[in-house]
């Protein structure tokens, strides 16, 4: 019976928040509307996609995070202080006294080397975030232990920055499990999978009272988050898929916040006192891949050229209208090392100059794959008559995006319009995909990463790669990304030309929405109405 009354308690204040109920949300209830139908689970050892990952990043703390008051600084989450080893392979970890999980349970090392373990033996999407720290199903009970209930010991296999390890442990696979509640919905030796996949158990600023596919997601407030008691005591994420109903819902006051306007929306609320739009840059990268098995982009000084036939400019203030910003390089801004210097600009004379150098003083023919949704359509459009300066021709050749993936993974195309969104917040993990490529043939058996892709190989590229992975001085390890940025910025096989810019639109009376550039800093927890 009070399980019912419970649930009977939920469908009534979703239906409360309808558009035709309400005339204004509650004080103490935060709305969202959001395009959410990519969540498939909400088990952080399964979940991948970006909706749930912002759910979790709400209803579960990390072993190391980037916290809602300083969302620059990765620190310590549940993880209070850290040692490191000298040969750096062994990680202490102190856990923060006092911490409690949603059940009241206390929270332990032994739950946080429990979290670590079942990514590994669950084996699900995200594992390769912590099976590159060289555990197994068979070692990492080894290698991930918990000899007090305040002390992680964890041990890597590899030689990884210190501060790489740490990001890792900062992803969605860092988050701590209450292992006590955990187990007693085990199944069949799940570790309580299937239960957590539509229920948390975590420490995190809120607890999930429910999950409708493709309808809502409804969280409460944690009285015993480490961080206070949120002042919104409960959360409901709607899922409005058309941003045209999220600009109705945010204009009548339905609902607080809308996560997925178009530029031209942005545009129409422009002078609506009560709707305040703030621009929040992404990690995501739009950018052209070219394929150097192509004869006339195996020269850099080509490759160079058409970047100076990009009108990134016109592009971000005509198509993005506010949804991009320019940024050249394959780390974006606003993370630790990044580069920020944007060095080419649309220049038809510069790039005629350097095709004649090349040997192409009358340009040449090629093709340009690009998805046949807006708005790379546009985009590809812009570039093909911007190039047309130069005397390249372009034939854009539209497609569905899952088919142009294929043709991109079998390195087929000539030039290609894709986006780009890192796994973790590590320079490593896009200067993996960009930069590094040990293996060029077409059977590669070492990966097959972006820089694979394009058919582009550097060994000394590679050299910088590995050499910054294991990089223990942080100031020399940031230099180093930066070098390796301008080096492949420069002579790599990209024309890399924005970041993502999310623009978030808030009822004006909603202060300290905190929306980082990445799911895993969404943060509901200091928002005030």
């Amino acid at each position: 019976m009070l399980k019912a009354f419970k649930f009977a308690l939920l469908a009534g204040a979703i239906a409360a928040l309808s558009p035709v109920a309400m005339a204004e949300t509650p004080k103490d209830t935060l709305v969202i509307a959001e395009n959410i139908d990519d969540i498939i689970s909400l088990d952080p050892a399964e979940a991948y996609e970006l909706s749930g990952i912002q759910v979790l990043a709400n209803t579960y703390d990390r072993i190391m995070r980037f916290e809602p008051t300083d969302i620059t600084k990765l620190v310590g989450g549940v993880a209070e202080s850290q040692t490191v080893s000298d040969d750096g392979k062994t990680f202490t970890l102190k856990i923060r006294p006092g911490l409690k999980f949603a059940s009241g349970n206390p929270v332990t090392a032994q739950d946080a080397a429990f979290s670590l373990q079942r990514v590994i033996k669950l084996n699900k999407t995200p594992v390769f975030l912590l099976s590159q720290l060289g555990w197994t199903p068979e070692n990492v009970d080894q290698m991930v232990t918990a000899p007090d209930d305040s002390t992680l010991v964890v041990k890597i296999g590899v030689d990884f920055a210190p501060s790489l390890v740490n990001a890792l442990l900062s992803s969605v696979v860092g988050s701590v499990v209450d292992q006590k509640t955990a187990m007693a919905h085990e199944a069949n030796g799940d570790f309580g999978y299937e239960w957590l996949k539509t229920n948390t158990a975590g420490s995190g600023a809120y607890t999930l009272k429910g999950w409708k596919p493709n309808e809502s997601v409804v969280l409460e407030a944690n009285p015993s988050y480490r961080g206070g008691e949120p002042a919104m005591k409960r959360v409901v994420i709607r899922h409005v898929p058309e941003p045209a109903a999220q600009r109705l819902l945010i204009e009548k006051g339905d609902t607080d916040v809308a996560l997925n306007l178009t530029g031209d929306q942005v545009t129409s609320l422009k002078g609506n006192a009560d709707v305040t739009i703030t621009p929040s840059p992404q990690a995501l990268l739009y950018y052209i891949g070219m394929n150097v098995k192509q004869k006339e982009l195996q020269d850099v000084r080509v490759r160079q050229a058409l970047r100076y036939l990009i009108d990134y400019d016109g592009i971000v203030n005509s198509i993005m209208q506010g949804g991009a910003q320019v940024h050249e390089s394959f780390w974006a801004s606003g993370f630790w090392a990044a580069l920020d210097e944007n060095p080419y600009k649309f220049d038809p004379e510069k790039a005629k100059a350097l095709l004649k150098e090349a040997g192409y003083p009358d340009g040449f023919e090629i093709t340009l794959d690009a998805p046949n949704s807006s708005p790379f359509n546009n985009i590809a459009q812009s570039v093909q008559s911007t190039m047309a300066q130069g005397g390249i021709k372009v034939n854009i050749i539209p497609a569905e995006t899952k088919a142009l993936l294929t043709k991109y993974r079998a390195r087929e195309h000539q030039l290609l319009m894709i986006y780009w969104g890192p796994d973790y917040m590590d320079p490593h993990t896009n200067a993996d995909g960009f930069a590094n490529n040990l293996d060029n043939s077409d059977a590669a058996s070492k990966g097959k990463p972006l820089a694979w892709r394009n058919s582009w190989q550097d060994d000394a590229v590679n050299k910088m790669t590995a050499d910054a992975v294991r990089e223990r001085d942080e100031a020399k390890r940031k230099q180093m990304y930066l070098d390796e940025q301008k080096k492949v910025l420069d002579e790599g096989p990209y024309a890399i030309m924005f970041q993502e810019t999310k623009q978030v639109a808030t009822r004006s009376n909603v202060k300290d929405f905190i929306f980082g550039p990445s799911a895993d800093v969404v943060y509901y927890n200091l928002t005030t109405k």
